[in-house]
């Protein structure tokens, strides 16, 4: 009696922070994915940027040895081993002619996004204010509410007109903003810029005394001769903010959960501060494979972007044939697409998207997921092989058209 007493009456609250979170937009595509693949439907998943290439044999071998001693059984540090900040430091020196002391200002972090979201928490609480650039991956808005902070959105661009629009923000806000969160090569839109943006991100952020944090996950992953500039390439921008990179996608590593934040001493030890107290490290063998990865395997970046930019090239000549405005990336693993009006009619993105995996069985991201100036905008992630994105294309066409689709059977390895 007593019992059932309190468990009609007793309630568990969870905390404000978790409350101020949005319904997840994916959870009703999730959803749908998980019931038709349970009938036993073979649905061509471009949801997620999740590569499924796999990781460089050297890598993998060194993987297999190190685990094999149990000296990489045990605790590691939280901040990553030395050798394999050093190698990042190296890896930026060679690439982008960044000096980095791998002691202060490189650190190690279990996947970017893990780095980020503690980041914000180390920068921000109540009270604070980041600007985000509309649309965002969603981490850069929900770690700043993680955080307690609220979040100031500004449309993205890549040009002066951007910048103003964020120095406006910072000069008519109060208290002004503490933060300002870029991304470029950018998901989902597949933005990029030229090197001189940086040079006036760093003027800007002196000017108002804004810290910047620069998501750089698709530094490496480009084509057509383009090469993404490193916000820390930048003179004077150690000083204002740090860039985070990461394995995941120029290696085929993103399972590992391995990235870097590197820049900004004082912002790298606020960060090591809070990872001290969350987290013992990385597993190591994953740190020493990952420095393989970096020392060994730089053709493997090369061979890994042509595949993505054929991938890219197929897709974007299926949509230009739909009908769907898209302007080809030079840089990310996704196309940012359009959808016109006749082909939504009306519907917003996230319905549209169920639209397209209940009749094409292709699992694409809806533009509303990533903020409102995404609306009637997919994201398509490149991350199945060409055979099988050319079918996706194929399977959208006759959708679109009113033609039936073949439901196909998934194999079992899917």
């Amino acid at each position: 009696m007593t019992g059932s007493a309190t468990t009609e009456t007793f309630k568990i609250e969870p905390a404000q922070r978790i409350l101020r979170l949005p319904p997840y937009l994916f959870a009703r595509l999730n959803a749908l994915k998980l019931q038709k693949r349970r009938q036993d439907i073979d649905v061509i998943d471009l949801g997620m940027g999740n590569p499924m290439d796999g990781a460089p044999a050297a890598v993998i071998e060194k993987l297999c040895e190190a685990v094999r001693d149990p000296r990489n059984h045990r605790y590691s540090a939280s901040r990553g081993i030395f050798n394999l900040r050093r190698e990042m430091a190296m890896k930026y020196a060679r690439k982008w002619n960044v000096q980095l002391d791998p002691e202060t200002e490189v650190l190690a972090c279990i996947g970017s996004k893990e780095g980020f979201s503690h980041m914000c928490l180390a920068m921000l609480g109540p009270g604070d204010t980041a600007v985000v650039p509309d649309p965002a991956f969603p981490i850069h808005n929900f770690g700043v509410a993680l955080a307690g902070a609220n979040v100031i959105s500004v449309t993205l661009g890549n040009d002066q007109r951007f910048l103003d629009n964020v120095a406006m923000v910072c000069e008519h806000l109060y208290p002004k903003p503490k933060l300002l969160i870029l991304n470029y090569p950018h998901n989902p839109t597949s933005m990029t810029v030229e090197p001189g943006f940086f040079e006036t991100v760093v003027d800007l952020a002196k000017r108002f005394e804004i810290a910047v944090i620069h998501d750089f996950a698709y530094g490496e992953t480009a084509f057509d001769g383009y090469q993404p500039p490193s916000f820390l390439s930048a003179p004077g921008a150690k000083d204002v903010g740090v860039e985070f990179t990461t394995l995941s996608k120029p290696y085929g590593m993103a399972g590992f959960r391995i990235g870097f934040v590197a820049g900004n001493r004082r912002m790298i030890e606020a960060l090591a501060t809070i990872k001290g107290y969350y987290d013992y490290g990385i597993f190591q063998p994953i740190q020493i494979a990952s420095i393989i990865a970096m020392r060994q395997c730089e053709s493997h970046i090369a061979e890994q972007n042509a595949k993505y930019q054929a991938r890219r090239d197929a897709v974007c000549e299926w949509l230009d044939r739909i009908g769907w405005k898209v302007d080809k990336p030079r840089a990310s693993m996704f196309v940012w697409a359009e959808v016109p009006p006749e082909h939504h009619g009306g519907k917003g993105s996230i319905d549209y998207a169920m639209d397209l995996l209940e009749g094409a069985n292709v699992a694409i991201a809806p533009g509303r997921a990533f903020g409102e100036n995404g609306e009637h905008h997919m994201r398509i992630a490149l991350v199945e092989n060409e055979a099988r994105l050319r079918q996706a294309m194929r399977n959208i066409s006759r959708f679109v058209q009113g033609k039936p689709v073949t439901r196909g059977r998934r194999k079992n390895s899917s």
